[in-house]
């Protein structure tokens, strides 16, 4: 099976999927929070660093459980542009 290169948005969304992770962990172990949520910690810790830039949805929702976190909300914030990038209805770039 081939795959498909990742976008430079998927690249930077689990970049920030990742930081959020890692925010909500605060002072949690990779080892507890990981066995917590059911997976290896080094799965953690590649989704942490975005070095796992698409991670299976039950096992984001499995690490947000576990960290308390509305996949809603995780959602949310992942979905937001940042203004740098933020484009108008035309689809022009707008500069903040």
């Amino acid at each position: 099976m081939v795959r498909v290169p990742l976008t430079p948005d998927e690249l930077e969304r689990g970049q920030r999927l990742g930081a959020l992770l890692r925010e909500a962990r605060g002072d949690r172990t990779v080892l507890t929070t990981a066995l917590d949520a059911g997976i290896s910690p080094e799965t953690l810790r590649k989704i942490e660093s975005g070095r796992i830039a698409t991670p299976a949805f039950p096992t984001v929702a499995a690490v947000a459980g576990v960290l308390g976190l509305s996949l809603d909300a995780l959602w949310t914030q992942l979905c937001q542009q940042p203004a740098s990038t933020a484009v108008d209805d035309d689809g022009e770039r707008l500069v903040s």
